[in-house]
């Protein structure tokens, strides 16, 4: 098990997975405000909860699912005061080279666009991802092939 709980510790999981848990809940929100918000929110949580772990895989796939929860209700929480997100909120970053495929990625629905994520920004394999989401692989691989098709057609339909 992981000891939790010192200075040390805290440091390194803050210092070890900001920025990916950043650029995974950049994927789900609109905004970069409501992506820091969503990690923070995620650190604190980890600070209350005190979670105990087996290992630092165990750590990495508890840290992911809360952000990608904590990113949903954000997420759900914008659609039910019925305001677009895009209406709502600034741009999670400026439009860039590869900027279009970020926002249809963001478009998709979360089971899509969190596999898609791991997969493609963070270099996860499937076997990896469904141990980090607790998913069979073959799920796993079949959400990221539905995921890609739709990328495609959103992809297509723009052009």
């Amino acid at each position: 098990m992981v000891p939790f709980g010192t200075d040390e510790t805290i440091s390194r999981i803050v210092a070890d997975y900001s920025d990916m848990l950043l650029r995974l809940a950049c994927t789900r929100l609109q905004s970069t405000d409501d992506a820091e918000d969503a990690v923070q929110d995620v650190f604190l949580r980890l600070l209350t909860a005190r979670p105990v772990f087996r290992d630092q895989e165990h750590e990495k796939a508890w840290l992911i699912r809360t952000t990608l929860q904590r990113a949903s209700d954000i997420r759900r929480r914008a659609e039910q005061r019925n305001i677009p997100l895009e209406d709502a909120a600034e741009p999670a970053a400026p439009e860039s080279p590869g900027g279009e495929l970020r926002a249809a990625v963001r478009a998709l629905p979360e089971m899509y666009g969190a596999v898609i994520h791991l997969h493609y920004y963070e270099g996860y394999s499937i076997r990896e991802i469904a141990k980090l989401l607790g998913l069979p692989a073959a799920t796993v691989g079949t959400r990221l092939a539905r995921g890609r098709e739709r990328l495609r057609q959103m992809l297509k339909e723009d052009a």
